[in-house]
């Protein structure tokens, strides 16, 4: 529908800290429905037009242009709230991956409305690397074996996608430190965002 503004949070954290583990755990909890870039941009036919632009993009490090990234993020969900997987009455949706720039965050206040941040926060750049080349070699990520690409992705992440926190209130953000055990760190996340479950629930 035409100026519908979907309830949406977000799982927020440079590259390894642990966002899409988060969000894989969150999404098996009803309430909440996962969307993540990467999982989005990896499931696209490489041979497309997209798939290539994307992928050319991924190999470098480098962050897919604004309005690319938006096209195709609003193009999956429109998808899977046809099939009925995604049904904003229902659903927080969990935002992992996106927005990456301010010029996303703007794009995005067009579709979302962000309730919560939760900022996974790990200072470790050596721990993060160990993540990202495990998560290569189990999901066949071979953009993610080499640490060139991953540091690359760092800079980009400091320079780019770090003032995405300066857009949003500062009191909708919640800091977790995530190195800790997996389920201490679920923990924190849903002190974040239970409340705001609830505060949609007794507004239905």
């Amino acid at each position: 529908m035409a100026g519908e503004r979907f309830p949406a949070a977000l799982i927020f954290g440079v590259p390894g800290a642990g966002k899409g583990t988060q969000g894989e755990i969150l999404a098996r909890i009803p309430g909440f429905f996962h969307c993540s870039s990467g999982v989005i941009f990896r499931s696209m036919d490489q041979d497309s037009e997209d798939g290539q632009l994307v992928r050319d993009y991924s190999s470098r490090g480098e962050l897919v242009p604004d309005d690319v990234t938006i096209r195709i993020w609003r193009a999956w969900l429109d998808a899977q709230r046809s099939i009925g997987r995604y049904i904003p009455r229902k659903h927080l949706l969990l935002l992992d991956g996106i927005p990456r720039t301010r010029g996303q965050c703007e794009i995005l206040g067009e579709h979302v409305d962000v309730k919560a941040i939760v900022h996974l926060v790990c200072n470790d750049e050596r721990a993060m690397i160990e993540r990202i080349r495990r998560r290569a070699m189990l999901e066949d990520r071979p953009d993610d074996l080499s640490e060139e690409v991953t540091r690359r992705r760092f800079d980009v992440y400091r320079k780019e996608t770090a003032p995405v926190l300066d857009f949003y209130p500062n009191e909708i953000i919640g800091n977790v430190e995530s190195t800790g055990l997996v389920a201490e760190v679920l923990m924190e996340t849903l002190q974040y965002l239970v409340p705001v479950l609830k505060s949609r629930a007794t507004t239905k």
